[in-house]
């Protein structure tokens, strides 16, 4: 579990994160969802150790990231997994070398043992036979499987997703969702994502975290976002017309 505790950050006189508590819990989807500017990609950022809060903790299963020594953040880091916005995949690297790269740096296997560990997951994703192709010869929801394989490798218990649908067509979106949530229950992990995705909301969203201007301004789960009367929420849910239809049968 993820727990944070009235977590501020400032840049400066700029204040982006004004107290976040939350708990993010293990084998449910938790998303962070938000306007552009609202702090959603700086709380992310915090949670992983790039950025140090301004104030309060960020406790993972209840250790205080920020006040451990440099072997236990690292001990930390290696149980987590992460899938960013556009892959982050090396171009002159194979998949599989993509895939092998955090068994490289953070494992004692063999390399035997690693290219086990790299079909597995390749297996995993539903993704085989592309160990040798490189990042530009597979499609755009191929690549985000990679990412996803990549974040699996060391068998992480805290897995990281910053917007995984971005740039993705409408099904193949739907397909990294249903096998987020497939892999964070399988494997017990705390799956934190950030997105703009609604239909991730609606289909994924176990715990959503919603952030405006820089505070919690609501909590709740897939289907209690449909009935919320904050008002903040429903402007950003509900813009689409679709959405609006969907909440009207909720509430029917």
């Amino acid at each position: 579990m993820i727990e944070l505790v009235d977590v501020h950050k400032s840049f400066g006189e700029q204040k982006v994160l004004k107290g976040i508590s939350a708990k993010f819990e293990p084998g449910k989807t938790s998303l962070i969802i938000g306007k552009s500017g609202a702090g959603k990609s700086v709380l992310l950022k915090c949670m992983v150790g790039l950025f140090e809060p301004t104030d309060g903790e960020i406790l993972y299963n209840d250790r205080a990231f920020h006040k451990l020594s440099e072997d236990e953040k690292r001990e930390i880091r290696t149980e987590l997994g992460m899938l960013f916005q556009g892959t982050a995949l090396f171009d002159s690297m194979t998949v599989e070398q993509n895939i092998k790269f955090p068994l490289d740096m953070f494992s004692n296997m063999s390399n035997a043992e690693k290219l086990d560990r790299v079909n597995f997951c390749l297996k995993r994703v539903n993704l085989e036979n592309v160990n040798h192709k490189y990042p530009s010869e597979i499609s755009g929801g191929m690549q985000k499987r990679v990412g996803i394989a990549r974040a699996i490798v060391l068998n992480p218990k805290y897995l990281f997703c910053d917007e995984p649908n971005s740039g993705l067509d409408p099904q193949t979106s739907m397909v990294i969702d249903d096998l987020i949530k497939e892999l964070t229950e399988e494997y017990n992990m705390t799956t934190v994502i950030n997105t703009h995705d609604m239909n991730s909301v609606t289909s994924i969203g176990d715990y959503v975290l919603f952030l405006h201007q820089g505070y919690k301004n609501w909590e709740g789960d897939r289907n209690q976002i449909f009935t919320t009367d904050n008002q903040e929420v429903t402007d950003f849910i509900f813009a689409s017309e679709f959405l609006k239809q969907v909440r009207k049968l909720h509430k029917v």
